[in-house]
């Protein structure tokens, strides 16, 4: 005698999920309610405060402008950095300290229009030298007459 089977055999254990369900909800509601009574609702940061002596004495414009300037014929043109004539021995000893603490490297570059543009290739290589890493050439106004 053969005996059917109608279901295919006997059923496997089944977690109930009722009770995890529930402890899960508890354990949200109590951490909701933990939050809410902490009375900090942000982080606190210290932010360093520059030193003011420093400030004071080091306040150093923000574009950094070199310009080569003809003097006289068959004699190396002057260099200026920001309006301060600089000597061609000290103008990378110059940039290296000013761009020591910067975080832009950018400097500008002007020669006059009686320059050799040998002169400004030699400040821009010094520039690179002295750690600037961004060079930008600045041209001359032109001045329209009657006006």
């Amino acid at each position: 005698m053969a005996f059917s089977m109608a279901g295919g055999g006997p059923s496997g254990p089944q977690i109930n999920v009722t009770p995890l369900i529930d402890v899960l909800l508890t354990l949200i509601i109590v951490f909701m309610v933990v939050v809410s009574m902490d009375k900090e609702q942000g982080e606190t940061a210290q932010i360093p405060q520059p030193d003011q002596k420093q400030t004071q004495y080091s306040s150093q414009p923000r574009t950094v402008v070199i310009q080569v300037v003809w003097t006289r014929e068959n004699q190396a043109p002057t260099v200026k950095i920001n309006q301060d004539d600089v000597r061609w021995e000290d103008l990378e000893t110059r940039l290296a300290k000013i761009y020591l603490t910067r975080a832009e490297k950018v400097v500008f570059v002007r020669g006059d229009a009686d320059v050799d543009f040998q002169y400004v290739a030699d400040v821009i290589d010094v520039a690179h030298h002295a750690g600037v890493q961004r060079v930008g050439l600045l041209t001359m106004d032109r001045e329209v007459g009657g006006e």
